[in-house]
């Protein structure tokens, strides 16, 4: 099999949330175990850090990863989803899996998972687990892919566990109020592993972490709660979203629980250096990603109604003749509450990404006119970004989002510019 054919098999073999959504979501983690047997539980060759929560969990993931190799770590990092190429979701050092180690992954290996009729992630999982014993890597940072308590990445025992938010995100699998959603992310938590909370967001939230860790006897830090020891004076971020302050808050304690365990010697020098180049390290993307300048052109992953919050807040404080908004979402999102919260006094250019899962740009941009949002319809993101282009003069500003999926378009049009 060549890559392409092997990612073909993935994606049609192995149920794809991109794709199909609710029908990939497979709950418990009997599949899971199996394959974590039949490799000889790779995750137990290395030391492992957990992260969890609706939003900031890929910055988190890559902020901790960057630091650690600034610090001198082998350092596995697995996220999702991806944007171009699905060996993003796997990199070692913030270089990518082979191809050839994929193929060779689905070759040798299919005759025994294919009777588990396994999802997408469960055998990407298992295959990150045992890329990273087989690079002998130092530490992997761990994403959590949906909720927690299930999630199949939930076999592992961390060394630290991070939580980094609470908000109305797939509802339909971890609940329909914050407290529900607060305890399917708190099953993260291991017995008498540190656990760090970003944002706890509300009282009843923050019960549930409490009495979660308590009962495992974990010790539990509150970032919004605690001052960093970590890096004295000023902190440049590679990353320019507004929202990275609770990231880089939520990062720092991380940095400061793990330094009291001996395995992790991480230097404030070292702290700078993974904040300062985290996308050059991890090959972070999407994250308020500055794409363009004269005009200015921004793009951002924010995909539910706190994401998105996020995003508006910070095009409030953006300077512009024009705003040109490229957008679109998948049809399992709360779009009424998202476009509810976004600028009114802007073009508007609506769309759909290349996913099954998109909701139709006719019906966004009908949902959009509810709250005054008035544009054109597109088939696609890249007709959508060139007609904002086309028509934005040097001094409006470019934004770009809605969905992980538009983004992927959009920068897999780049790519192929």
């Amino acid at each position: 099999m060549t890559y392409d054919e092997t990612i073909s098999y993935l994606y049609n073999a192995a149920p794809l949330f991109q794709n199909i959504g609710a029908g990939a979501y497979k709950e418990g983690l009997a599949n899971t175990h199996i394959l974590d047997e039949h490799f000889g539980h790779p995750h137990r060759k290395y030391v492992t850090i957990h992260v969890a929560g609706t939003n900031g969990k890929g910055s988190v993931s890559s902020l901790l990863a960057a630091t650690l190799q600034s610090a001198g770590y082998k350092v596995g990092l697995y996220t999702s989803p991806h944007l171009t190429d699905f060996r993003e979701r796997i990199r070692v050092n913030g270089e990518m899996i082979d191809q050839d180690r994929v193929v060779r992954f689905v070759e040798e290996e299919r005759g025994f998972f294919e009777p588990l009729y396994p999802s997408f992630f469960e055998l990407t999982t298992a295959l990150a687990f045992l890329y990273f014993a087989e690079q002998k890597v130092d530490v992997a940072v761990i994403e959590v892919g949906l909720g927690g308590r299930l999630d199949c990445t939930n076999i592992i025992t961390p060394a630290l566990s991070v939580i980094t938010n609470i908000s109305f995100d797939h509802t339909q699998f971890l609940g329909d109020t914050l407290p529900k959603i607060a305890a399917e992310k708190a099953g993260i938590i291991k017995t008498g592993v540190p656990v760090v909370i970003g944002e706890a967001g509300s009282e009843d939230v923050r019960q549930v972490f409490v009495d979660t860790a308590s009962r495992l006897s974990a010790p539990i830090t509150f970032a919004e709660e605690h001052e960093s020891t970590c890096v004295h004076g000023s902190l440049t971020c590679e990353l320019q979203g507004d929202y990275q302050a609770k990231n880089t808050q939520t990062v720092l304690t991380a940095i400061d629980v793990l330094r009291a365990n001996p395995f992790f010697r991480i230097s404030d020098e070292a702290v700078r250096d993974g904040f300062a180049n985290v996308t050059l390290l991890t090959g972070l993307r999407g994250r308020w990603q500055i794409l363009g300048e004269n005009p200015g052109v921004v793009c951002d992953v924010g995909h539910n109604v706190a994401g998105i919050q996020q995003v508006a807040n910070q095009l409030q404080k953006q300077k512009y003749n024009c705003l040109h908004i490229v957008f679109g979402m998948v049809n399992d999102k709360d779009a009424s509450g998202a476009l509810a919260l976004m600028p009114k006094d802007a073009r508007w250019y609506f769309t759909a990404p290349s996913c099954a899962r998109a909701l139709p740009a006719e019906k966004l941009a009908e949902t959009g006119r509810a709250f005054g949002l008035r544009g054109n319809i597109y088939p696609s993101v890249a007709d959508a970004y060139r007609a904002a282009l086309a028509a934005a003069s040097p001094n409006d500003f470019i934004f770009i989002g809605g969905s992980c999926y538009v983004i992927a378009d959009l920068l897999e049009a780049f790519r192929s510019a």
